[in-house]
């Protein structure tokens, strides 16, 4: 089971709340800033206690209707990623909030507080990482990968890129390594 939590950001928030899960005799697998992987389900008195002893800590349980509509929207967002060989008709911004059915300045300030990125944020982080893998793995050139994943143009795709700390180049030696090298396969 997995449970978001507001105002985690650092090593010492994730510290203060392994020490409450301990205290509480909650178990769990691991502990990121903004979630936490439980072993199992909790019941809803276990729930409350964990609330109030998050909030003592300066943190806040998210409620689980928000995660549910977290999921839902990354599950928009990696459908947009798959059929991206599809011309979108509309904006990202109004296709998110027709897939959810909600309004989309709310969307993307509870994605923020759940996720610590904005919507954009997320989505330019998947699709430089769907960007990796059509370098090293298909036969496309720069500009036909920027074309397939609705970048305006190769130099704003590779400004995307610098996120990444390195080149489409890099990648695409990645991609040549492969073929050179059959351990890589």
């Amino acid at each position: 089971m997995k449970l978001y939590i507001k105002n985690m950001v650092c090593n010492r928030c994730k510290t203060t709340v392994k020490s409450t899960l301990e205290k509480l005799g909650i178990e769990y697998t691991s502990v990121e800033p903004g979630e936490v992987n439980l072993q199992k389900h909790i019941s809803s008195m276990q729930r409350e206690k964990l609330d109030a002893a998050l909030h003592d800590c300066g943190f806040d349980l998210i409620n689980a209707d928000n995660n549910e509509l977290i999921e839902r929207l990354k599950l928009v967002i990696t459908d947009l990623e798959n059929h991206s060989d599809e011309e979108l008709k509309t904006s990202f911004s109004d296709f998110i909030s027709l897939s959810v059915n909600e309004n989309f300045i709310s969307l993307n300030t509870l994605f923020a507080e759940i996720e610590g990125v904005t919507i954009e944020k997320y989505i330019i982080r998947h699709k430089i990482a769907r960007v990796k893998e059509l370098l090293v793995y298909d036969d496309l050139s720069l500009a036909e990968i920027a074309a397939k994943m609705h970048y305006s143009s190769t130099a704003q795709l590779s400004s995307q890129f610098k996120i990444t700390g390195l080149t489409p180049a890099h990648f695409r030696l990645l991609r040549h390594n492969r073929q050179v090298d059959p351990q890589f396969n």
